[in-house]
């Protein structure tokens, strides 16, 4: 919350009103970019189900395909007899059988029998390669105009997943088991706190979910007036982020409570992270249902709605933030929005295209571990120090109390000031202490890779202290001199000149409450 108050502006731009973390723009601004590299091309899979649910039959609900194998096992209904042995026979089958499902999503769409790792990339997959393309067209046509055009297409991106929600949640509590996943989805394992790798994750999530250190809501609060009132879309915001993913979560788990059911196994060996939930789970769940084609198309179209909708907030983060930050140069220039928003869309669309080989989902999870993790929080961590810190809390207050007509309560400021930087940094330091060499199934990323990651991560955490020291060079004037205007808002810079007075040098600024 205390990003969009300050800087009802632009977001790169925002940083240069406090110097030494000018490189914060940069940072969100390259994580945004790295995220879309691989995130876009889970639409593009989305796409690729959307097509394959209108066909004559689910390509995914029996064995009977090329893309199948020997392993291939088609599971209908279990009677009450084997039902008892289905525990059993699951842990068996586990290991050495796979559905229909899991073989569409890994050989006919990933097509991953042809690639053992990194090392063997192979080629695009040209089914994929347009339905990326497809993608970024839709994105292209929604930003390109800005928020002219980004503006009309929220109001369906973001409004029709809850239609579609809504109707599959119905249609699921019909199912039986339904209920059971329901309970098990209330019935959280507390033991589970006490794994740091979980704190961690959830950090993350929570931050990717809302845009939190991507500098989204800097970008959409760069449009807004002075005297919006930020206080209530933020609380509004976060409420409806918190209550699309509990939602959500009724959603999928009513469908996994029903596979439970239907295969006579605890739920536990149903459930599944990552893309297997959404790519292999949910639509083996659907195929077993009356309608299946229909269930599939809403599925998979709320999916594309969701997805276009953030990633219409990460790129938009980069276009803004780029195009504030050099704007006398894209003033001079005709459809310089245009040009400049076609340029950022086949760039992230180049590198997107790694990701539909044989082993591209090798380098997706590269991706996803490294683009936007440990580099996420620092930029959000360096966030709320710029503001509650380097601004400061006093300068806050004021504008807050200009823009709204009112002063943020103790509580806001405690935890803008200490309890959220506080927090981030042992998320951190949790991450890096306790972090797993990268492994993907059965395949173990080789070092090299590891490298590239954290090169990946570096990249973009390293623009931070970068900004800072080129700021300090910049700056004319003795050392003292530097460091006090760097530390300083540009407003005060003229005061600092004329009387050396430095409020920043003063313990009454960092100690403010």
């Amino acid at each position: 919350m205390e990003d969009m108050p300050t800087f009802q502006r632009a977001l790169k731009r925002c940083w240069s009103t406090f110097h030494p973390l000018l490189g914060v723009g940069f940072c969100a601004v390259l994580v945004a970019f790295y995220v879309s590299f691989y995130y876009n091309v889970i639409l593009a899979w989305a796409l690729y189900y959307l097509g394959s649910s209108i066909s004559a039959e689910l390509p995914w609900m029996h064995c009977n395909n090329s893309w199948n194998t020997e392993q291939c096992w088609e599971l209908r209904s279990l009677n009450e007899t084997n039902r008892s042995m289905s525990l059993v026979l699951n842990e068996t089958l586990k290991n050495s059988k796979h559905t229909p499902a899991f073989e569409f999503f890994h050989r006919a769409v990933l097509e991953m029998q042809w690639s053992d790792g990194l090392h063997e990339m192979g080629y695009p997959k040209w089914q994929l390669v347009v339905c990326l393309i497809l993608i970024y067209c839709l994105l292209y046509v929604s930003l390109f105009k800005g928020v002219k055009s980004s503006g009309k297409v929220v109001w369906v991106t973001a409004t029709m997943p809850y239609v579609v929600l809504s109707i599959l949640l119905v249609r699921g509590l019909m199912l039986p088991g339904a209920l059971g996943g329901i309970s098990y989805y209330l019935q959280p394992e507390l033991s589970k706190l006490k794994e740091t790798q979980v704190w961690v994750d959830a950090a993350v999530q929570i931050f990717y979910s809302v845009g939190a250190g991507f500098g989204v809501h800097l970008s959409y609060a760069s449009y807004n007036t002075f005297h919006n009132n930020c206080y209530r879309d933020c609380i509004i915001t976060t409420v409806v982020n918190c209550f699309t993913s509990f939602f959500s979560g009724f959603v999928i788990f009513t469908y996994l409570g029903y596979m439970s059911h239907k295969q006579g196994v605890d739920i536990k060996y149903v459930a599944t992270e990552g893309p297997g939930l959404v790519f292999q789970v949910y639509p083996e769940a659907v195929a077993t249902l009356p309608g299946s084609h229909l269930w599939s198309v809403l599925f998979f179209f709320m999916l594309i709605m969701l997805g276009v909708d953030s990633a219409m907030g990460g790129l938009e983060c980069v276009i803004t933030g780029l195009m504030d930050e050099f704007s006398s140069f894209f003033r001079q220039r005709k459809y310089a929005r245009e040009i400049f928003t076609l340029i950022v869309i086949l760039t992230s669309f180049s590198v997107a295209l790694i990701n539909v080989t044989p082993g591209g989902i090798y380098m997706f999870h590269l991706f996803d571990t490294y683009s936007a993790g440990i580099s996420l929080l620092c930029s959000a961590l360096f966030e709320a120090i710029a503001v509650s810190w380097f601004y400061g809390l006093d300068r806050l207050t004021q504008d807050v109390e200009a823009m709204l007509g009112m002063k943020p309560g103790i509580y806001w400021r405690v935890c803008w000031k200490f309890i959220s930087p506080s927090f981030i940094v042992c998320v951190v330091m949790f991450g890096l202490l306790y972090h797993q060499p990268l492994v993907y199934n059965d395949y173990s990323y080789p070092n090299w890779a590891e490298w590239v990651g954290w090169s990946l991560a570096l990249s973009s955490i390293m623009m931070i202290p970068l900004g800072a020291i080129i700021q300090l060079c910049k700056t004319p004037g003795s050392f003292k001199e530097r460091v006090a205007l760097s530390i300083s808002p540009v407003e005060e810079h003229e005061e600092i000149r004329r009387s050396k007075l430095v409020r920043r040098f003063r313990a009454k600024h960092w100690f403010y409450i």
